[in-house]
């Protein structure tokens, strides 16, 4: 299935070829910002697989960089687990009902880290859901650097009654 983009007239005319959602376009989707928004584009969407596909670039001067570690930077697994759930916070957003409903954390499951993310690398977060529910959803994240697998996990997310995080 060919990636469904904004029609014409809505699309960012910052985007770069093969965009489907930029940062700025990421943020009304979801409320993550900088510091700590992990995604910044994304590059996939298939509602019709339950697939999403955004591209992280990792830049030598993070703010997680100085100290983990000094003099050879990594970025931290749970920031690539986080990248991989905001990928899927997108998803979830995109589908009708969800809105600006947040989702939170309830499950980590399966996750194992492969190899080492650096600055210059470039995450490829593929975020393919199990189950999406009004109030619960699942879906299998892998991130991947020029291929090889960095991180993948199964993780899965509760949304909580209208009001009660406000």
């Amino acid at each position: 299935m060919t990636p469904e983009a904004p029609p014409a007239a809505k699309r960012d005319p910052l985007a770069s070829e093969g965009t489907i959602h930029t940062t700025r376009e990421i943020e009304a989707l979801i409320p993550h910002r900088y510091p700590l928004l992990m995604v910044d584009r994304i590059v996939e969407y298939d509602p019709e697989a339950k697939r999403i596909v955004g591209i992280k670039g990792i830049s030598a001067d993070g703010w997680w960089a100085p100290g983990h570690f000094p003099g050879l930077p990594i970025v931290p697994g749970v920031l690539q687990i986080e990248a991989l759930a905001q990928t899927m916070a997108v998803y979830v957003a995109k589908q009708p009902g969800f809105g600006d409903r947040i989702g939170l954390f309830a499950g980590i499951d399966e996750a194992r880290f492969k190899r080492i993310v650096v600055p210059g690398d470039v995450l490829r977060l593929e975020v393919t859901m199990e189950k999406l529910g009004s109030r619960f959803g699942k879906g299998r994240g892998v991130a991947t650097v020029d291929g090889e697998v960095a991180c993948e996990a199964l993780l899965s997310f509760i949304i909580p009654p209208d009001g009660m995080l406000r």
